[in-house]
């Protein structure tokens, strides 16, 4: 079985010479219509025949716009899409089953199709099963998944036997589609007294009377969350839940998560692993080619789904979707300190009108990666601007004479050229160099054509990397590099920013709420406590073990070493394991 995907926005058939494509195609050369022209004047998009296409790859090389995709699809996946966009589009195979009193996680790439099962599931698309011509009746839907427990889920879903409530993953709409305050919104949902009890445990309490359009992310994502919680519903899907918010906000959500899926079936698509992994029962592995096509596995426990889709190779399918495991022997081992002093600073103290930061007195080493954790609004981002001196503290100075290079926490996309604004940073932006150590680590190469303000929140993230290890500097300072993110490209992230303060002998510090990201990529930690939106303080740096473990116990769960990926697992409240090690003290193990 063959998939051709033409991204429609890269093809360009007046540019390459009228339909490149077509004129190298060997079926076509032979007399058949295998890449069909369009209507050259109405600058119209091929199509090709999935049905006569031969697999030779001529057009997709050849193609100067990497428009083109063609995939052989495993032998072992032989059924139809579940879900198709479009002539040579994005398609679907199979759908998450939802689980009574369990949460279902999704697991995979972006662009991989967790939305869309999500949206299929809900009600917002129906099934077309790859039929593009005639939309399929509910009763031939049904009858493609008679004797799967599926059919039974539909059956009520299209009788409305069934009721869904659905958190998009976009919660920056809310303001937009909702004016008013957040109490308004939520009023619409539920009474009172369920608001508020709510709102306590979510901690929204003190925002129920603030207008949506003057909330930040993090409350816009738990204002989101109440919301789809509060609506009467048999199954509650929550697409990308933890975006916005740190890491004491993460566990507190996926607490109330856990605690609503005792009663309901429950959905969740998430990229934070350690999240993941403390939130779901049961998971479902993603995986094919992004923007080409996304099959969805079969169920699998938390803990072997996670490693699964880390070792990248589906036994029960007898399908590996990965050429190399995923390993994490670095992640949470002890690094000593030692080595060059690279910069140090002493005690900073900065006051605003109602927040407090204090600082003490630390030093960094040659080649070290710093990771920062901490609570929003305790002021870590602070810290950073600091040091990169766009803020100049009250108390301490900063003897240093560093070139700094910051990637800031909010990025705001321009009318720009990508190449063109990277050029402007380094002019050998194309330098072979610069492709094997950064640009195609981070999937940067095929955006360079496009402006900013047409790129994804990951898209953007991955330049805004770029832009930040492109730039000459000893000190790099990148916050929340993981946001927006998937796995994968979290771990190359992570690998590339390594690579690249190593090679420079350069030094680096690193915000991020992701603590398995924070824990393979840093080499010590600085750890920020206080009230957010008061006062804030840092000790000094000290292993990323001491610090992982006091933050931890802050957050009042327990970490283990999972034996066959190395990387961190939360342990289930009240486990063995969990009332072992906080018996002994060791939330970090």
């Amino acid at each position: 079985m063959r998939i051709a995907v033409i991204k429609k926005e890269k093809c360009h058939p007046t540019k390459c010479g009228n339909y490149l494509c077509a004129q190298v195609c060997p079926v076509n050369r032979a007399g058949k219509d295998c890449i069909v022209r369009g209507d050259i004047k109405q600058l119209e998009k091929p199509t090709i025949s999935e049905s006569l296409c031969i697999g030779c790859g001529i057009c997709v090389k050849r193609c100067p716009f990497d428009a083109i995709t063609i995939i052989n699809l495993p032998e072992a996946l032989k059924e139809a899409p579940v879900f198709r966009y479009g002539v040579n589009a994005f398609e679907v195979f199979r759908l998450p089953i939802p689980q009574e009193k369990q949460v279902v996680g999704l697991l995979g790439a972006n662009a991989i199709g967790k939305t869309t099962a999500l949206e299929l599931l809900a009600g917002i698309k129906k099934p077309n099963l790859g039929q593009l011509e005639k939309q399929p009746t509910e009763k031939e839907i049904i009858k493609h998944f008679k004797g799967t427990e599926l059919q039974a889920y539909l059956q009520k879903l299209f009788s409305e036997g069934i009721t869904v409530s659905y958190k998009p993953q976009y919660v920056d709409k809310i303001s937009v589609q909702f004016k008013g305050k957040v109490m308004d919104l939520l009023s619409n949902l539920s009474e009172e007294k369920k608001i508020k009890e709510l709102a306590e445990k979510i901690g929204i309490s003190n925002i129920l009377e603030r207008s949506l359009d003057k909330l930040s992310g993090g409350e816009l994502q738990k204002t989101a969350i109440a919301a789809a919680i509060l609506k009467q519903a048999d199954l509650y899907l929550f697409d990308e839940p933890a975006s916005y918010l740190d890491v004491k906000e993460r566990v507190r959500i996926a607490k109330v998560i856990r605690e609503l899926a005792k009663t309901k079936s429950v959905i969740v698509v998430e990229h934070d692993l350690l999240i993941l992994d403390y939130l779901a029962d049961l998971i479902h592995i993603l995986f094919g080619k992004a923007a080409v096509y996304g099959v969805i596995s079969h169920p699998k426990s938390a803990r072997e789904g996670v490693n699964t889709y880390l070792d990248g190779f589906l036994r029960d399918e007898n399908i590996r979707f990965r050429d190399q495991p995923i390993k994490f022997e670095t992640s949470i081992t002890e690094k000593p300190k030692k080595g060059e002093i690279f910069s140090s600073w002493p005690e900073l103290k900065k006051k605003f009108p109602s927040f407090d930061l204090e600082i003490q007195p630390s030093e960094i080493f040659k080649k070290e990666i710093i990771g920062i954790v901490g609570a929003n609004a305790i002021g870590k981002t602070t810290f950073a601007r600091i040091l990169a001196g766009e803020l100049k503290p009250d108390s301490g100075e900063l003897t240093h004479k560093l070139k700094i290079s910051y990637k800031p926490q909010y990025i705001r996309p321009e009318k720009a050229n990508v190449l063109e604004t990277l050029k402007q940073i380094n002019k050998e932006v194309l330098s072979q160099e610069n492709k094997i150590a950064i640009l195609r680590p981070l999937e940067i190469e095929y955006m360079l054509n496009k402006n900013l303000d047409e790129l994804s929140g990951g898209e953007l993230q991955r330049v805004a990397i770029a832009a930040c290890l492109l730039r000459e500097a000893d000190l790099y300072l990148l916050d929340e590099p993981s946001t927006y993110l998937d796995v994968e490209q979290r771990l190359s992230a992570s690998r590339t920013i390594q690579k690249v303060i190593k090679s420079r002998e350069a030094a680096a510090l690193v915000i991020d709420h992701d603590l398995l990201f924070i824990s393979y990529l840093a080499d010590r930690l600085l750890a920020f406590s206080g009230e957010p939106g008061k006062s804030g303080h840092a000790k000094e740096i000290i292993s990323v073990k001491k610090g992982m473990n006091n933050f931890l116990k802050e957050l009042d769960i327990t970490c283990r070493k999972e034996p066959e990926t190395g990387r961190p697992r939360v342990n289930k409240p009240g486990s063995v394991k969990d009332r072992e090690q906080r018996s002994k003290g060791e939330y970090f193990l």
